[in-house]
């Protein structure tokens, strides 16, 4: 490109050197020659074409110059006729060299400024590729980073549900551990009444055999009314085993948590002595004073019994506890009582579970329901007994639980089912 500036000075400095020297008839004559020749070969060549819009505006000072020199060499007179218009069509020769000159002037620094912006253009295109090809490197890592967090985090979430399946199995065996506590202790009392009056009547049959040897038939009469009223007690107290059984069997056959018709009050008088023998059963000097308000009006509603039946044990066994804790911190004059009522709402049942405990505080009530979370010791607790309860009470049966406590004097659980009643 500079090779063709110069070039264009070169000639034009030579088109004024022309213009100087045509006033010698010799060099105006070399000069012809020259401009013709130069004109001819950059026509020729395929490299001079940059120059042909140059060598083509001073084409018509030469083509005019050459004119006016024959015309002056052949006919002086006619040159001289002509002169004036030879002289007006070198002036505008000359003005339309500069003005191509000017034009080209122009069109160059135009020309530059495009280039110079094509230039700035592809520094900036260039410097976004680059930038791209970074951005793409750095997407790539870290979407390889997010990848291993994913991963990370999946099997993370693998093993706490891991754990938190093996601690819902440790709290499902807790809970059955103290129900069957209180199984056994509830079946026990009946079993001690039919062991007792075997052995009283084992005694009575053998003083009825010696009175019946001896011939005192009165005597022997008043002795085997006893046996026979001690038979009848021993049958009822043999029912009254048998009919804790069958409850417990009804309970524990797998129904597939299929809703069926149950006794809301009997549920709760089930569960309420369950978990206060349990409690008698792992602790013998534990005593409290606990009794059950039902309403009668309550029929049997379609529940899951066994999964209201977990609820009841969990919030009962709360109560329990939270009353053990409070007579062993030696509060004076103390009392443990724990109340569990009923009440029929508008299409709605409402159980409570009441105690005179501690209560619970008012920085934590909010997160009781939270898994994994218990107020009580290290060891003693897995935290997920309210949690699960919440679920099964909000989840499967469509119900509320809430909770009201005051600290110092107790804590009440108040659940709400909105179950139609249906009659037996």
């Amino acid at each position: 490109m500079k090779f063709f500036n110069y070039a264009r000075y070169f000639t034009g400095f030579l088109f004024a050197v022309g213009v100087i020297l045509s006033a010698s008839n010799t060099t105006r004559w070399i000069w012809h020659i020259f401009l013709v020749s130069l004109l001819l070969f950059a026509f020729q060549q395929k490299e001079m074409r940059p120059l042909r819009m140059f060598l083509l505006a001073i084409a018509p000072y030469v083509a005019v110059s050459i004119l006016g020199d024959i015309t002056e060499v052949l006919s002086k007179d006619l040159y001289s006729r002509w002169y004036n218009y030879f002289a007006n069509a070198n002036m505008l020769a000359i003005i339309w060299v500069v003005a191509i000159l000017f034009s080209q002037y122009r069109q160059n620094k135009v020309a530059e400024k495009e280039r110079i912006k094509r230039q700035k253009e592809d520094e900036i295109n260039r410097a976004i590729a680059a930038r791209k090809v970074e951005l793409e490197g750095l997407v790539k890592e870290r979407t390889a980073e997010l990848t291993k967090q994913k991963e990370e985090l999946e099997n993370t979430l693998k093993e706490l549900r891991n754990a938190q399946n093996q601690l819902i199995q440790s709290e499902k065996m807790a809970s059955l551990g103290e129900l069957t506590a209180g199984i056994a202790h509830e079946i026990q009392n009946p079993l001690n009444f039919v062991n007792n009056f075997s052995e009283i009547n084992s005694e009575l049959i053998e003083e009825l055999r010696q009175e019946m040897e001896a011939g005192n038939m009165q005597l022997a009469e008043e002795l085997a009314n006893d046996i026979k009223e001690n038979e009848d007690k021993i049958n009822q107290h043999g029912k009254r085993a048998e009919s804790i059984v069958k409850g417990m069997l009804l309970h524990s056959r797998g129904r597939s948590g299929q809703k069926e018709p149950t006794d809301i009050n009997a549920l709760c008088d089930e569960y309420l002595r369950l978990s206060y023998h349990g409690f008698r059963a792992k602790d013998k000097s534990f005593n409290a004073d606990f009794r059950l308000e039902t309403d009668k009006s309550i029929r049997k509603v379609s529940v899951v019994p066994q999964d209201l039946g977990r609820v009841l044990l969990n919030l009962i066994n709360n109560a329990f506890y939270a009353v053990n804790e409070k007579l062993k911190s030696g509060v004076k004059d103390y009392s443990p009582q724990v109340v569990v009522s009923t009440k029929q709402l508008k299409e709605m049942i409402e159980i409570k579970v009441l105690d005179n405990g501690n209560g619970i505080p008012d920085s934590v009530i909010k997160k009781i329901f939270q898994p994994f979370f218990s107020t009580k010791p290290t060891g003693q607790g897995t935290g997920l007994g309210l949690s699960i309860s919440y679920d099964i009470i909000t989840k499967g049966h469509s119900g509320e639980i809430r909770v009201e406590s005051k600290e110092k004097q107790g804590t009440e659980f108040i659940i709400t089912l909105p179950v139609k009643s249906k009659k037996e």
